[in-house]
Formats: structure tokens, C-alpha cells, sequence
């Protein structure tokens, strides 16, 4: 089992930046595939990004690609979400979700229902 706590997010201006962070807790950080997703008001819950268990294969969300880079550093049980140009769509509660697994580790998920832990989110907010 891993727990997943996020950090990182705030607000911030239109163009500005976040560096959001996810920290697992546990010895088999590295059995796990990682994921951001997003969740604004009234509205579900959606892929933002995902990288592989060896950090080599990554995955973004047509609307963040260019913008948004995950990361994962295994010294650090952590993985991060680099948040460049950010826009009023962008405010979400952004949630942290890890998918076990034992070999793949090229793979990544996109969907909510492949992940098995999720952090408590942080709330990130976009002024214009």
C-alpha cells in the first residue's frame, strides 16, 4: 500500500507558473506507474498526466501538452507536475493517484479507474 500526499498548489496569476508535488510514502515507490489528474467544479474528474514506473514513458492531456511536465524522482519518492502558462481553465483540484504494477515499466494510465491510491488533492487556482 502507498499514501500519496500533494503539495505545491495556490493561486496564481494567468501566465504564471506551479510546481506541484506528490510525495509516496513506502519502499515500492518505484512499482508504481503515477498520474495527475484535475477536478473543477461540477465537473469530473480528468486526466492531466502520467509517467511509467521507470520515468521514461509520459502521457499529457491534449490541453496541458506543452504547458504541463511530469516527473519522478525515485531518491525522493516524489513526483512532480511542472505547471508553465497557466490559464483561468486550468483551476482544479488537482489530485495525485499511483497504479501498481509488477513488470510494464514502460506503461502509464490515462483513466481514473486504472489508478488503486489517490492523494487528498491541492487546490490549484488561475486568476485572469
Amino acid at each position: 500500500q502507498v499514501q500519496l500526499v500533494e503539495s505545491g498548489g495556490g493561486l496564481v496569476q494567468a501566465g504564471g507558473s506551479l510546481r506541484l508535488s506528490c510525495a509516496a510514502s513506502g519502499r515500492t515507490f518505484a512499482s508504481y506507474a503515477m498520474g495527475w489528474f484535475r477536478q473543477a467544479p461540477g465537473k469530473e474528474r480528468e486526466f492531466v498526466a502520467a509517467i511509467s514506473k521507470s520515468g521514461g514513458s509520459t502521457f499529457y492531456a491534449d490541453s496541458v501538452k506543452g504547458r504541463f511536465t511530469i516527473s519522478r524522482d525515485p531518491a525522493k519518492n516524489t513526483v512532480y507536475l511542472q505547471m508553465n502558462s497557466l490559464k483561468p481553465e486550468d483551476t482544479a483540484v488537482y489530485y495525485c493517484a499511483a497504479k501498481g504494477l509488477i513488470g510494464y515499466s514502460t506503461y502509464y494510465a490515462t483513466r481514473v479507474t486504472e489508478y488503486d491510491y489517490w492523494g487528498q488533492g491541492t487546490q490549484v487556482t488561475v486568476s485572469s
